[in-house]
Formats: structure tokens, sequence, C-alpha cells
């Protein structure tokens, strides 16, 4: 639940959206998964899956508009630019992994 939320969340709001995604994402799962050891880890892959499917619809995304617009080779410059989107993401994802976890833990801590 904690990742659709951290999803949902940083596909609404891109860039802050991220982080405070995660945040609320780490803290819904750790609450649901009751405790600080399991709440922090909850939070953390939380985070890591959000920021990674992010990335891959962000280079699924710009590939596809490029090709709709270009054709194959709007698609090849959708992809190189979706390349670049996704290590961005990736980034970011590290980011939303930290604020992730640290709402894991702040659940996790409130569920116990």
């Amino acid at each position: 639940m904690g990742f659709i939320i951290t999803l949902a969340l940083d596909w609404l709001f891109p860039g802050i959206g991220h982080l405070i995604g995660g945040f609320i994402g780490g803290f819904v799962a750790g609450l649901i998964a009751g405790g600080i050891g399991r709440g922090t880890v909850a939070g953390f892959l939380a985070g890591i899956f959000g920021g990674i499917i992010f990335a891959i619809l962000a280079v699924v995304g710009l590939v596809a508009t490029g090709a709709m617009k270009g054709g194959i080779l709007g698609g090849l410059f959708g992809g190189f630019a979706g390349v670049w989107i996704g290590i961005i993401a990736i980034v970011l994802a590290a980011f939303g992994a930290i604020a992730s976890t640290i709402g894991g833990f702040i659940g996790g801590l409130i569920a116990r």
C-alpha cells in the first residue's frame, strides 16, 4: 500500500511529490508493518520500488510520445531523453528512499 501511495503522489506532483510521497508512503507502510524494524524496511522498499517504477514509466512514456510524433527517429530521440530522465528519477529515488525510510520508522514507532 505504501508503494502505491508513493507512486501516485510521485505521478501527481513530479519532483517534490517524490519526497512527500515517499514519506507518506513509508509512514503508511510502517503502520501496516507494525514495528520499528519492519516499518523501516517496508518504508525503504516502498521508496525504492516507487522510484524504479517511476523511472521505467518515464522512459516508456517518452519513447511512446516520441514515436507517435516523429516516427522511428522520434522514438529513438525519445528513448535517449527517456534514459536521462530515468537516471534523474533513479537519483531522486535515493532521496525518496531516505524520506520513505524515515516515514516507515515513524509509522512503525506509532504502530507499536
